[in-house]
């Protein structure tokens, strides 16, 4: 590699730099610094385009308590939500990340300023106080007479709170027309910590320090309606009874007549939550852990499986019912579906569910139950994997309960987005991370002029069409509900793709 001299001024700036990095033929392969500005996050504006519309991260901003002095604050809520909620999206999921990205031009655009190198985002020092509700008030007193660390902590719980009542809110105003039935899929997930941090504990089934987040999605649509950070030993039914009550006053306060269907595997059997269901009058199939009675009362049918599954030499699943099966612990009765199966490895299998839904036995389990393996199991490991959830470094639990709640935000835009795009099978059936490669991570020049930021994409770039139909399928999406909290006006991005000019209003 040979590299040409310059002048210190320019070494600095590196625009006057110029690298050989080998030859074609007599031709040199040459970099230099010379172009002009270039992003790498256009297909993000489709996704703006759709929040702008609906004004989803205005309203939660405008819902966030922050007790920093706003007379001094640079950079508000909205500004610092969306910086982080993009650059989840973008897959920057390090608050450091923000260093850099502060001076990129897309993510200015996505934040609501002109590009402008002489004002920056926030840095990912900012970001992190953020997170943790820090302000500089009251720094000059004594630490017995601050009452600010009080605030602090108030403000942080405040916003958990909000937050997950925003979610069921969301979701309610972005249905266009209102669910018969609505299936609530609960579930605990792990989260592996690294470090000191707060509540991190040594679980014996995983096999490691965690937390353990409790989260709750629509069973249809995989949309988030509850996320909860917890510490790494809690039961997975820590909490449920006091998060799906929240919900469910939510949705019948909006659809009085909806069904509910609660589905949840066996850590959520405990007497408290079943009777809190049945109270409730909600319906729910449940998975439940095997035991030597229930083990004793199915063999016979396992048996016949087993028998089956040989003489036909091929797999066998058969369904049976107890109607009159109470454990110990439980005030009364209640049904019990058992599968009793053989697999095509040859291994017997037994399964139990406990259930108040009417039906045979084995439309409850194959049409209702065992469809909980695409949601909430779906919609963790896109948290996981698409967004990278467990990434939670802060040492503070309740910076870190935030941070979740940014990813979970992050992914109720996705699920949006998807939504708008159902007729598009390269977004509606492809996880985040492909979407994100193919259509998010896209090249693009800047240009400013006095009344448009054009984002100049290339003529021959192979997702201009899937592009095009994703911004149609935003406009139509959106256009039946209109700003869903109408306080605050969208503003228009111009794109342009090589040629004609396509006004996203």
């Amino acid at each position: 590699m040979r590299q040409t001299g310059c002048s210190a001024a320019e070494g600095e700036s590196g625009k006057g730099q110029q690298l050989v990095l080998w030859e074609v033929g007599r031709q040199e392969v040459t970099v230099d610094f010379t172009g002009q500005e270039v992003v790498s996050d256009t297909g993000l504006l489709l996704v703006r385009q759709l929040d702008l519309k609906l004004g989803v991260l205005a309203e939660v901003a405008s819902r966030l308590a922050d007790p920093r002095s706003q007379d001094f604050v640079t950079h508000d809520a909205e500004q610092l939500l969306v910086q982080q909620v993009y650059q989840l999206l973008a897959g920057y999921f390090d608050a450091n990340d923000a260093n850099q990205l502060r001076h990129d031009p897309m993510f200015q655009t996505l934040v609501g300023r002109s590009p402008d190198a002489g004002q920056p985002l926030a840095s990912g020092s900012t970001i992190s106080r953020f997170r943790y509700a820090y302000t500089r008030r009251e720094q000059d007193l004594d630490v017995e007479e601050r009452t600010i660390e009080q605030e602090r902590q108030s403000a942080q719980c405040q916003r958990l709170r909000e937050l997950n009542q925003f979610y069921v809110e969301l979701f309610i105003r972005t249905r266009a027309k209102p669910p018969a039935r609505i299936i609530l899929d609960i579930d605990a997930s792990d989260d592996p910590t690294h470090g000191a941090q707060q509540l991190s504990l040594f679980h014996g089934h995983y096999e490691q320090h965690q937390f353990f987040p409790l989260f709750v999605f629509d069973g249809e649509s995989g949309f988030p309606l509850a996320a909860w950070l917890r510490s790494g030993t809690a039961h997975p039914s820590w909490g449920a009874v006091e998060t799906l009550a929240d919900i469910v006053n939510q949705l019948r306060a909006a659809w009085p007549e909806v069904q509910i269907v609660v589905r949840a595997d066996a850590g959520y059997s405990i007497p408290s939550l079943l009777t809190f269901f049945e109270d409730e009058g909600l319906e729910y199939v449940v998975g439940y852990a095997r035991n030597p009675v229930l083990e004793r009362r199915s063999q016979l049918w396992q048996n016949y499986a087993q028998a089956c599954a040989a003489l036909y030499d091929e797999p066998c699943c058969v369904f049976t019912e107890f109607s009159d099966y109470q454990s110990q612990s439980w005030d009364g009765p209640r049904r019990m579906i058992a599968k009793c199966e053989v697999t095509a490895q040859g291994g017997p299998n037994r399964r139990f569910v406990v259930t108040n839904l009417k039906g045979p036995p084995r439309e409850i389990y194959h049409g209702v139950y065992v469809k909980r393996g695409r949601y909430p199991e779906h919609g963790i490991q896109e948290l996981k994997h698409g967004l990278q959830m467990d990434r939670l470094s802060a040492h503070r639990f309740l910076a870190n309960a935030f941070t979740l709640q940014c990813h979970v935000l992050a992914y109720a835009l996705w699920v949006l987005f998807r939504e708008a795009n159902a007729k598009v099978p390269e977004i509606a059936e492809h996880h985040l991370g492909t979407v994100r490669a193919q259509l998010f991570k896209v090249g693009a020049v800047v240009t400013t002029s006095v009344r448009r930021i054009w984002y100049r994409l290339s003529q021959s770039w192979p997702g201009r069409r899937v592009f095009l139909q994703a911004a149609q399928s935003v406009r139509d999406f959106a256009a039946p509900f209109g700003r869903l909290w109408p306080d605050r006006l969208a503003e228009g991005l111009s794109i342009k793709l090589g040629g004609p000019v396509t006004l996203i209003k």
